[in-house]
């Protein structure tokens, strides 16, 4: 008997700090994800705080911002995910027990169970850690999940230590797009004002969010993570204004082969989904190759060069907070 999982991904454009709008804009896209029979929703990184004005926050302004995982915000999400009968995936800026604030990501089950996840690689403000250790996990549906937020995904050895903990379906919320990449053939800003004369002109904005600032940078890597891993990978991001970057939407669901099964070429709010053979999981070329591998080759893999970012974000090798950049 096979099995299928249908999964929905949203893009929505966030508004700084406005939990209450934010919330409302998941539950009109959770509630659209059960109508169309959808089991899992993931929405974008940070989408309940809010994302860019981050850094520019002081650290009482953080603080305000940040809850903790049982905190008013996240359980509002629980509360709707165990009505719905679905999954809802949401980001968030998180304050733990100790004080820690981390980018974090909850996936909250129908059962009122959930699984947090703290981004790896954090660099929207110094006093924002990174989290320790991956997150995979079992689901009600049984389909074994990871999530990776932003830029876990973009290093290969990431979404690969995700595989190898037997998930099949990888959870991508990003907050991404039109930034200004260090890399000369990189992503590069896309100017505001195509944005504010989207009425105006709105292929020109269409353009740029398919183009090589939006879409074409997503399909320079993130079809390898899916195919060399043998991942279904559910990429949420946010769209539109978001300070003095452009989000570029892009919502999309790929298979195990890298190819996209749904897609949203949206310049505004939107859902997509598909349903996912887990089947082509195990077939899938990249599972074949894992099996192929030669784990005593490798062990310079986990070695140091000397070059390495530190994982804690005041030591991330980053411009001041304010003059924070994407490090794509």
């Amino acid at each position: 008997m096979s099995r299928t999982l249908r999964v929905a991904s949203v893009q929505f454009q966030h508004r700084a700090g406005d939990k209450d709008y934010n919330l409302g804009r998941v539950e009109h896209f959770a509630g659209a994800a059960a109508a169309e029979g959808a089991q899992i929703a993931c929405l974008p990184e940070m989408c309940i705080s809010g994302y860019w004005h981050v850094p520019r926050l002081d650290r009482s302004g953080l603080y305000e911002l940040a809850e903790p995982m049982d905190g008013p915000s996240v359980s509002r999400v629980a509360a709707l995910a165990r009505n719905l009968g679905i999954g809802i995936g949401v980001g968030w800026l998180e304050c733990d027990a100790h004080g820690r604030l981390y980018n974090a990501y909850r996936l909250c089950l129908p059962n009122g169970e959930g699984h947090t996840h703290r981004k790896l690689h954090a660099f929207e403000h110094p006093l924002i850690f990174s989290g320790e250790g991956y997150t995979v996990f079992d689901t009600p549906w049984g389909v074994r999940m990871g999530i990776l937020i932003c830029w876990d995904n973009n290093l290969v050895e990431n979404p690969r230590a995700v595989a190898l903990r037997g998930a099949e379906v990888l959870l991508a919320p990003h907050q991404t797009g039109g930034t200004n990449s260090l890399s000369p053939k990189g992503m590069k800003h896309i100017p505001l004002r195509y944005w504010e004369e989207r009425g105006q002109d709105p292929e020109r904005l269409r353009r740029e969010f398919q183009g090589p600032n939006g879409r074409g940078w997503l399909m320079r890597w993130l079809p390898a993570r899916a195919h060399d891993n043998g991942l279904f990978i559910v990429f949420s991001n946010g769209v539109g204004r978001d300070e003095d970057e452009l989000r570029t939407g892009n919502a999309m669901i790929l298979d195990p082969y890298g190819d996209v099964l749904s897609e949203s070429s949206s310049t505004g709010d939107d859902m997509v989904t598909a349903d996912l053979d887990l089947e082509e999981v195990a077939t899938s070329s990249g599972r074949r190759w894992m099996r192929g591998r030669r784990p005593d080759l490798y062990g310079s893999l986990a070695q140091r060069l000397g070059t390495e970012l530190s994982p804690h974000a005041t030591r991330f090798g980053l411009p001041k907070v304010g003059q924070v950049e994407f490090p794509e």
